[in-house]
């Protein structure tokens, strides 16, 4: 949550040159993060926030908990940037972002910098999947990495982009983040069923595979939401008939998603899934 920038606040205790708690007229008590802003500054202090260009503000109790908790081991070399960086994903998204950004994105920019200073790499096993499920924030991801190495000096690895994207993608929507990282790993899953099933390698660049992902994608998002599409059973019909192997293999993929999801998956989707799966078989093959 960014502040408003008419308030006036009184610190009540400076953290470190770039968090302080102090008392908010309407919140109480709050964490404030910005570049410098506890910079010679000290308890009983006002901060008019019209001087200050880029404040965010923490009101949840629980995330300022963690958020001070963080703090003993947080490298000050890299906070600046890191900070930058949730500010560019602010400005980037045009988004209210989840406050618990700044807790989950931090640590992880802080562990991943430490960890390759130290020459170790962790590779992203659904980074494929991100860039498509996530091609906004994958491409906003992007530019964190650009800007990480420009206040830093290090170069973060391409996977971090995919971490980073589901970072954003949970802080933009509200999801937690492991249930991203689920619907993530859920189609690459179906994605390595399909290829398995119609025996097809699809090229992981190309516009048929962002179509297959992205249909993927909204039948989960239907599932979730219990969103009913129309079903045309005299088509139905005729694509079990017409296309036995992809219709039964739509079924299956069916199966999967109901079984991860414990949701019901409405008989309609099959057909769809059938007519992409077909559409995508005879233009590999």
């Amino acid at each position: 949550m960014s502040i408003n920038s008419m308030e006036t606040l009184r610190i009540e205790k400076v953290l470190n040159n770039n968090v302080l708690i102090a008392e908010h007229p309407s919140f109480q008590e709050v964490v404030l993060i910005g570049k410098g802003i506890g910079f010679n500054r000290k308890r009983g202090d006002s901060i008019d926030t019209s001087e200050i260009e880029k404040l965010f503000v923490l009101k949840n109790e629980k995330e300022q908990a963690n958020y001070i908790k963080l703090l003993p081991f947080i490298n000050h070399e890299y906070h600046d940037g890191i900070i930058s960086a949730i500010e560019l994903i602010k400005q980037r998204t045009h988004s209210q972002l989840n406050e618990h950004i700044h807790v989950a994105l931090t640590d992880h920019l802080m562990f991943a910098l430490t960890r390759v200073s130290q020459g170790m790499k962790v590779t992203n096993p659904f980074l494929v999947e991100t860039k498509a499920l996530y091609r906004h924030e994958y491409e906003i991801a992007a530019e964190v990495v650009a800007l990480m190495k420009e206040k830093t000096g290090i170069e973060l690895p391409t996977g971090e982009i995919g971490f980073i994207a589901l970072h954003i993608h949970s802080a933009t929507t509200n999801k937690n983040l492991s249930e991203v990282n689920q619907d993530s790993q859920l189609v690459g899953r179906l994605v390595r069923m399909i290829e398995e099933q119609l025996t097809i390698e699809i090229d992981k660049d190309s516009i048929d595979y962002m179509r297959l992902v992205r249909h993927l994608r909204f039948a989960i998002e239907r599932v979730k939401k219990g969103e009913r599409v129309e079903e045309p059973a005299k088509l139905a019909t005729l694509l079990k008939e017409e296309y036995p192997v992809c219709y039964n293999l739509a079924w299956k993929l069916i199966k999967v998603m109901q079984q991860t999801l414990k949701l019901r998956v409405f008989d309609a989707e099959a057909v769809y899934l059938t007519l992409h799966l077909q559409r995508l078989q005879t233009k590999i093959k």
